[in-house]
């Protein structure tokens, strides 16, 4: 399956949406009565005045986010290819968004973070950039105003805003500019959030919105110990990679280095920013999905033992079909 990925082959969308369509459809099998889709915070919820929670059944709530999880998926691709950053064209990035994305059983519904993927693509696309950018200050304030429209849907989103401020140091010389137009961008979408909030009288409200920010770090998160079996082969792969990226380092175009410098940023990011949410879920690593999946195409691609990557990526689908049939 690997090898076919490979090839920049338009054909292989079919082959996603197929292997798409596996990885999920055993969940149906063994699901909940009812999942409740939360696509805003709360202090936002009032911009969608629709009572869309339960609108739906879980099938087509499954079906849905499946669609936009192959949508996701080609995006990605496109970012990937678009800035060669694997050195050559093919659909791995895809193919390794799709498995990522079908992870944990939690990602497999519509959620905020789902959602709030289509931004962190746009994002990566524009922090990109930045590399051959002359003039960056306006891609700096449509970063902090994408930052801020995901922190609408999913208040960990804001520490991507670090991520900006990363890929400033990483791709530019230090300009002050630069910096205070990703604040301007975010501040301009809270702005016109604090307009609603005064207009509808709740303005002596608008602080708590960052309170959750100061919520002490958990010691410890709620996740079942067999579910780390499955974090098994995401572990070895994620080694595998840092261990192919060393030895390619110095054979790479700066862009290549650079950016894998990045994802490294966006993967800790993203996956520590957990804690902001006081009720934990898992659906919330979904963030990591993006750079994670960029990091598995990179090892897929260069990786030379075909009966052993091929082997690990069979090993880590079978997991995946196993935990949906065992909720524990």
């Amino acid at each position: 399956m690997i090898k076919a990925f490979r090839n920049y082959n338009p054909v292989n969308i079919i082959w996603l949406a197929v292997l798409l369509v596996v990885l999920r459809i055993c969940y149906l099998f063994n699901t909940p009565d009812d999942v409740e889709f939360k696509m805003l915070e709360p202090f936002a919820r009032s911009l969608v005045p629709l009572k869309y929670e339960h609108a739906v059944s879980l099938p087509v709530n499954m079906a849905v986010a499946g669609i936009l999880v192959l949508i996701q998926a080609i995006l990605l691709n496109y970012v990937v290819n678009f800035y060669n950053l694997l050195s050559k064209p093919s659909f791995l990035p895809a193919l390794m968004y799709v498995v990522v994305s079908g992870l944990f059983t939690p990602f497999l519904t519509l959620s905020a973070p789902l959602i709030c993927n289509f931004l962190v693509i746009w994002i990566v696309y524009k922090l990109l950039a930045f590399y051959k950018g002359t003039e960056v200050r306006s891609i700096s304030y449509d970063l902090g105003m994408l930052v801020a429209l995901s922190s609408l849907f999913y208040l960990p989103c804001i520490y991507f805003f670090v991520v900006i401020w990363a890929a400033l140091l990483i791709f530019r010389p230090f300009d002050w500019r630069d910096w205070a137009a990703s604040i301007l961008g975010y501040l301009t979408v809270f702005f016109f959030l604090a307009v609603i909030y005064y207009l509808t009288d709740r303005i002596h409200t608008f602080y708590k919105i960052w309170l959750p920010l100061g919520t002490p770090f958990p010691e410890k998160i709620s996740i079942h110990y067999l579910q780390y079996a499955l974090l098994v082969p995401v572990a070895v792969i994620l080694l595998l990679c840092l261990v192919q990226l060393r030895g390619n380092f110095f054979k790479s175009y700066v862009l290549i280095r650079k950016s894998f410098q990045l994802f490294l940023i966006m993967f800790l990011i993203g996956g520590l920013s957990f804690y902001v949410k006081v009720k934990f879920n898992l659906d919330h690593f979904l963030l990591c999905a993006v750079p994670v999946a960029i990091f598995f195409a990179y090892y897929f691609l260069y990786a030379a033992k075909r009966w052993f990557y091929e082997s690990l990526f069979i090993l880590l689908l079978a997991g995946i079909i196993f935990f949906q049939f065992n909720t524990f």
